[in-house]
């Protein structure tokens, strides 16, 4: 009788009639409650309903009756790691693998418990081992994501390809391919695939949200808020989506909104840093500083010490390491702060060493370490970019003492001989930052761009660029480039005190022009970072700082236009 029931059970499950299913196992249950092939394919039946507890509960009755229960151990094994519990996962498909070594789930499952362990090396070596018992679609993808893990990004590739090969309707490969393919600076190849397994399946929620990171980076925010919506339609509470529509709506300028998306992702997930650093830049950039500085705190911070924290507590003869974080240009902004500390301090200050030089000029002098170098004993630390929120800045009271930062009088000597005789305004040009920033494809442009600035006469033009983009001087005669010549910032810095004006797009040679109190016209992109502020052509942060803003996502004729007719005025007042 049992063995009837049984049959009919898993015909009414292998059909996909699972209420039936589960109804029959019970049934031979209530007549044989030792009955292991009904315990254990009720557990499967629980697990494809979403609720691995129960299955684990069901599943491991049947292998404490039968411990050589194949099936069922890696089963076992598959309802543990859907509960997180990887270590006893590991353990059931290390087991089965005893009693069965060409397993092939077995081997694969274990290669994804490792990656999820945290160790890629591993989980590759026994995900090939899978694959050389079985080559399957499941096995390659599982390789590809441990490959990326390891920071084998083309190998990745190749094993998403392969998968793809096999089966090229396989969505998930698909969409792993699509990320990969955005984070190794593809978007336009990641869009595709995106938009390939949509077609598949529409109903995918977190690849609505891929695409749209990925047409956020194509500078598509439209496009890219579609997206996000879609994937909250299918799923209100994706908290990633949420977050993520946040971006587009920043890019877009609708701050309020963005700031508004990020508090309600933050609903659910309350302990997510990085929204919280998203959150704290949008309230930044509304000026509304003091919530937005402990809401930035929350960002990665990029060094870990032994040492506590500093969190503006009196520092009673302690010695505090200050040292930076973020980019060039955001050291350069807030070692201001370093002269701000209260009374008594011992301060050291560690930077990258391109501006090491350029820092022992700051004023106070403190110790400057290249963070190549050993640091010398400390008992306090905090980054740079925390010391406006532990000294409670508000928008009206930054400090913009200009210049807090000199070049050295040899160098400019030197600079003032090398540009002796060139005709007209001098005029400092940068038009492209790290490629590496996320929100680069945005701040930059081309030089050839800049060509109607080079139409105005009466100016000799000096390149500022480093970096890859530095190769475009050579196309344009009118720009003298000297940039072989600057080593590091303390050389930049005297080179920019020989000027009259710099131009330069949101960069750290921005910056500096800012903290050495030269005049400096920023060509700002329409979502600009947080410390440009909204609505404003000047900055709190520079005075002699003057903004030309996009008035539309990407329209960088309009901003070049604009500079041009600024410049040729200043020309005819030069006269």
């Amino acid at each position: 009788m049992t063995g009837t029931l049984l049959q009919a059970a898993l015909a009414a499950h292998r059909a996909g009639r699972l209420p039936e299913a589960e109804a029959l196992y019970r049934q031979v249950l209530a007549a044989d409650p030792a009955q292991i092939d009904a315990l254990h394919l009720l557990g499967v039946l629980a697990q494809q309903a979403g609720q691995p507890d129960l299955a684990v509960e069901l599943i491991g009755r049947a292998v404490a009756r039968q411990p050589d229960y194949v099936a069922a151990q890696n089963n076992l094994g598959n309802a543990l790691l859907a509960l997180g519990r990887l270590e006893a996962a590991a353990e059931r498909y290390r087991l089965v693998l005893r009693l069965k070594s060409d397993e092939a789930d077995a081997a694969r499952n274990l290669g994804v418990v490792l990656r999820q362990q945290g160790r890629p090396a591993e989980a590759v070596a026994q995900l090939e081992a899978a694959l050389a018992l079985r080559r399957d679609v499941e096995g390659l993808n599982e390789l590809g994501l441990a490959l990326a893990s390891a920071g084998r990004f083309e190998d990745a590739l190749v094993a998403y390809r392969a998968a793809l090969d096999l089966r090229p309707d396989f969505a998930a490969a698909l969409n792993n391919l699509g990320m990969l393919l955005g984070e190794t600076g593809r978007p336009e190849e990641a869009e595709r695939h995106f938009r390939a397994a949509l077609e598949l399946d529409p109903g995918l929620v977190a690849v609505w949200s891929n695409l749209g990171n990925t047409l956020c980076t194509l500078d598509q925010p439209a496009a890219a808020e579609a997206c996000y919506r879609e994937a909250l339609r299918l799923r209100p509470d994706h908290a990633e989506a949420r977050g993520n529509l946040g971006h587009a709506l920043a890019n877009l300028g609708r701050h309020a909104e963005a700031a508004t998306s990020y508090r309600a992702a933050l609903a659910q997930r309350p302990d997510d840093d990085a929204l919280h650093h998203s959150l704290g830049q949008a309230l930044l950039l509304t000026g509304q500083f003091e919530a937005g500085w402990a809401e930035h705190e929350r960002r990665r911070h990029s060094r870990n010490f032994v040492q506590p924290l500093w969190m503006g507590e009196p520092l009673d003869g302690k010695i505090l390491l200050l040292h930076a974080e973020g980019g060039l240009g955001d050291t350069i902004q807030f070692c201001r702060y370093a002269r701000s500390l209260p009374a008594g301090r011992q301060i050291l200050l560690e930077v990258p060493p391109a501006l090491r030089r350029l820092m022992e000029g700051l004023a106070d002098r403190p110790p400057v370490i290249a963070r190549s170098e050993t640091l010398p004993p400390f008992d306090l630390h905090c980054p740079l970019m925390s010391l406006p929120h532990r000294l409670g800045i508000r928008l009206d009271t930054i400090r913009a003492d200009i210049p807090y930062l000199a070049a050295e009088p040899e160098l400019i000597a030197a600079w003032r001989e090398r540009l002796a005789g060139l005709a007209g305004l001098r005029i400092g040009l940068a038009w492209s930052g790290n490629p590496a920033y996320r929100a680069d494809r945005r701040r930059s442009l081309p030089l050839a761009r800049l060509a109607p600035l080079f139409e105005v006469p009466g100016i000799t033009f000096v390149s500022l660029q480093k970096g890859e983009a530095a190769a475009q001087a050579a196309d344009q005669p009118r720009l003298l480039d000297p940039t072989a010549l600057l080593t590091d910032f303390a050389e930049t810095a005297a080179l920019v005190e020989t000027l009259d004006l710099v131009i330069s797009v949101d960069t750290a040679i921005a910056h500096l022009a800012g903290a050495l109190g030269k005049p400096i016209w920023l060509l700002n992109r329409f979502d600009p970072h947080w410390v440009w502020l909204l609505d404003r052509s000047d900055s709190p942060w520079y005075p002699s700082l003057r903004q030309f803003r996009q008035s539309e996502p990407g329209d960088w004729d309009s901003v070049v236009a604009a500079v041009a007719e600024a410049l040729a005025m200043r020309v005819t007042k030069t006269r």
